[in-house]
C-alpha cells in the first residue's frame, strides 16, 4: 500500500524537507552495517557440539536470554545453565537497536492505563523499581556499557501537539534551549525514566557476567526442536546434538517460537536507523544537546534521536515495515527509500547540520504483539517459560520479564507473576492475508492523522475501542 499524504497539510518535516541533493550527499558514503557490533565485537563462544544436560537450557543469546541466565545463576550458583545462540550474542535486536533503556513495562502509560487501569500504579513502580535495578546491576557486575541516566526530551513538532504535553511542559525556547531545532515547539524532560546504553556491549558485557557466573554460553547453536517435558525433562534439539533440561526458558523474541501455538502472537516489524559520522566542535555548538537526553517526537509515526560516546547522532524510527506472512529476511534490511527519508527528517530538525556524513545505516526486526508490550506464559507442565512481544522497548523490560520466567518455573507466587498483563495473553494476529491487510491499514491511518492534525479515522477509533489501538 502506498502512503500518499494529503496536499491540504504536510508534516513539520515535509514542510521543511531539505534540498534532495544534500540528502543523497550525506548518504553518499554510508556504509549497510551495524555501528554498535563494528565498534564492539564480542568473543567467540563455541558451538555445543556433543550432547549435555542442564538445569536451565535458555534459547537465545540476546538481552531476554543473557539477563535470564544471569539471574538464574545469581538465585541458584550451583545450577547447570546452558544458553544456546542461534548465530552469535546480540547479533538481533539486542545488538542494533536505539539503546534507549526504559523504565516503562507497558509501552508508555496511555498504554499501560488502557489495558490495565486496576493495576496500572503497581506496573509503573515495578517498572522503575526495574530500572533503578538495572542500574544497581550496571555498578555491581561492572557492566561496561556506556551507562547514561539522561532521560528522554520528548517533543512536539506540530501546533495540536503541544496540548498533548501536560501542565509540566516546555515552551519552545527551553525546549530549544536544550536542544536547538527550528521545529520544536514545546516538550517534557523526563529525567530519571530513561537511561542510554551501547547495545552491543551491554550484550557482550551481560555474556561475559553469565560465562564468570559459571553458564556455559554456546554460539551456531540453533535450536530446532522442543521434546518432552510434561512427564520429565525437555529434549532440545540442535542440528548436531541435543540438551536434556529439567526447565526451558525461551528467549527467541521475533523469531518463530518452539512453541508453535504462540507463533501466531508476534509479528517482525523492521525499523530503521542512520548514524551520522562524529560532529565537530562547530556542529555540536549548534546544536547544543549539553545534557545528552534521549529525543523523541510526539507523532504517530515517530522518530527516536541519541548521541554516542564519540558525538555522532543515531536518527531512527517513522517507518515501521510488515513484509506479508510475517517473513524475515536480510534483504528487507537495506531499504534505501526508507533511509533517505531519514536522512531528510535529520536535516529538517537540525538544518544547522548540512553538509553532514552519514556513516552507518542499518535496520533489524521488532517483535510486536497485539498489546504493544511483552506477554508471558507456560507450557509443557510448567516446564517452559516464554516471553515475547517487546514492540521495541526490550532494553530495560527483558530484565523484568527475565524475572518473571524465573519465577514462574521455579512455582513462586510472586507480585509479578500475579500481575494480569503477565497472567493473560494478548490476542493473536488474524491469519493472512487479513494481517497483512490490517497492518497496512493501520500504518496508512496513523500517517493519516499525522497530515490531519492527529485526528483518528474511523478505523483507528474502532482499534481504540477494541483495546487494539496503538498510541506511542
Amino acid at each position: 500500500m502506498t502512503i500518499v499524504a494529503p496536499a491540504a497539510q504536510r508534516t513539520a518535516y515535509e514542510r521543511h524537507a531539505p534540498d534532495p541533493r544534500l540528502v543523497e550527499q550525506a548518504l553518499a558514503g554510508s556504509r549497510h552495517a551495524v555501528f554498535w557490533l563494528e565498534d564492539a565485537p564480542g568473543p567467540h563462544h563455541e558451538p555445543l557440539t556433543a550432547a549435555t544436560t542442564a538445569d536451565l537450557a535458555v534459547v537465545g543469546g540476546g538481552y531476554l536470554g543473557l539477563w535470564t541466565a544471569v539471574q538464574a545463576k545469581r538465585r541458584a550458583p550451583g545450577a547447570r545453565v546452558v544458553l544456546l545462540e542461534a548465530e552469535t550474542i546480540g547479533w538481533a535486536a539486542s545488538g542494533r537497536n536505539g539503546g534507549f533503556c526504559e523504565a516503562s513495562i507497558t509501552h508508555g502509560e496511555d498504554n499501560g492505563r488502557s489495558r490495565w487501569p486496576g493495576e496500572y500504579s503497581a506496573l509503573e513502580r515495578l517498572g522503575r523499581e526495574n530500572l533503578d535495578g538495572f542500574e544497581r546491576d550496571v555498578r555491581e557486575l561492572g557492566l561496561d556499557c556506556q551507562w547514561e541516566r539522561t532521560g528522554t526530551l520528548a517533543v512536539a513538532v506540530e501546533p495540536h501537539q503541544v496540548q498533548w504535553l501536560g501542565p509540566d511542559a516546555l515552551d519552545a525556547g527551553r525546549v530549544r534551549g536544550e536542544i536547538a531545532s527550528p521545529l520544536f515547539l514545546g516538550g517534557t524532560w523526563n529525567r530519571r525514566d530513561t537511561a542510554l546504553v551501547h547495545p552491543a556491549r551491554l550484550a557482550h558485557e551481560l555474556a561475559r557476567v553469565a560465562v564468570e557466573l559459571g553458564v556455559e554460553v554456546h554460539e551456531h547453536s540453533p535450536v530446532v526442536d522442543l521434546a518432552g517435558g510434561r512427564r520429565g525433562p525437555v529434549v532440545l534439539h540442535t542440528p548436531r546434538t541435543t540438551v536434556r533440561a529439567a526447565k526451558v526458558a525461551l528467549a527467541s523474541n521475533v523469531f518463530p517460537s518452539l512453541l508453535r501455538r504462540t507463533r501466531p502472537m508476534t509479528v517482525p516489524v523492521y525499523d530503521y536507523v542512520v548514524m551520522t559520522e562524529p560532529l565537530t566542535a562547530q556542529q555540536r555548538a549548534a546544536i547544543g544537546w549539553e545534557h545528552r537526553q534521549g529525543l523523541t517526537d510526539l507523532a504517530n509515526q515517530f522518530h527516536y534521536a541519541r548521541l554516542t560516546a564519540d558525538g555522532r547522532i543515531l536518527y531512527g524510527g517513522y517507518d515501521a515495515v510488515y513484509h506479508r506472512g510475517g517473513r524475515l529476511s536480510s534483504a528487507y534490511e537495506d531499504r534505501q527509500a526508507t533511509y533517505a527519508r531519514l536522512t531528510s527528517h535529520l536535516l529538517a530538525t537540525f538544518p544547522q547540520l548540512a553538509g553532514v556524513r552519514i556513516s552507518h545505516r542499518w535496520a533489524g526486526a521488532i517483535d510486536t504483539c497485539t498489546r504493544f508490550t511483552a506477554f508471558h506464559g507456560l507450557a509443557r507442565g510448567g516446564r517452559v517459560a516464554y516471553a515475547a512481544g517487546f514492540t521495541g522497548l526490550g532494553v530495560g523490560a527483558t530484565r523484568f520479564a527475565a524475572n518473571v520466567m524465573l519465577d514462574r518455573l521455579a512455582g513462586e507466587q510472586t507480585e509479578r507473576t500475579r500481575l494480569s498483563m503477565v497472567r493473560r495473553l494478548p490476542l493473536p494476529f488474524p491469519p493472512e492475508p487479513l494481517a497483512g491487510v490490517g497492518i497496512e491499514l493501520t500504518r496508512w491511518s496513523l500517517d493519516r492523522a499525522d497530515h490531519r492534525a492527529g485526528r483518528r479515522n474511523l478505523f483507528l477509533r474502532t482499534l481504540d475501542a477494541a483495546g487494539l489501538g496503538f498510541d506511542s
